[in-house]
């Protein structure tokens, strides 16, 4: 039988092993080639599953105060009749998380001449509607919206 040394000059096991005769002996280097690293190393067992990643709750976004269809309608159609009259010539709405704010301009590059704010926290101490003149006055404050706009709507007088 003839025995076969392998060396970092000779090729890889599996070659040698495979033009080896059965009765041969074939000896193994200490380090192992890259080609047979694969093939000596045990193959891994069968991992369980991994873990669903648990779900991140969902935070939701704060709710913005917004004026709704029916108090934006009244604000319109008040805006309407003074920009028919020539008074006012633009407005602006903000929405933002603790008030709404309808602001009218007798210009536009100008600060706006009134601002009715809607601010819902005080909804039950002096009420949620304010109009506020341009100075920062506050013309006037209370539950409904039509009265408080009573402030700055004039109504036709029969002469």
């Amino acid at each position: 039988m003839a025995t076969d040394m392998m060396t970092s000059e000779q090729p890889a096991e599996d070659e040698q092993t495979q033009h080896a005769s059965p009765g041969d002996i074939v000896a193994i280097s200490a380090r192992p080639s890259r080609t047979n690293a694969a093939t000596i190393a045990p193959a891994p067992p069968a991992a369980a599953p991994a873990p669903l990643p648990t779900p991140v709750p969902i935070t939701p976004t704060p709710p913005r105060v917004s004026f709704d269809r029916r108090e934006l309608n009244t604000l319109l159609n008040l805006y309407g009749r003074r920009v028919a009259e020539g008074e006012w010539r633009d407005y602006a709405i903000d929405f933002t998380r603790d008030r709404a704010v309808f602001s009218i301009f007798r210009r536009a590059s100008e600060v706006p001449l009134y601002r009715i704010e809607k601010d819902p926290k005080l909804a039950r101490k002096q009420g949620a509607y304010s109009v506020i003149a341009a100075g920062g006055l506050v013309l006037r404050r209370g539950h409904d919206l039509d009265r408080v706009l009573q402030v700055i709507d004039r109504k036709l007088k029969l002469v």
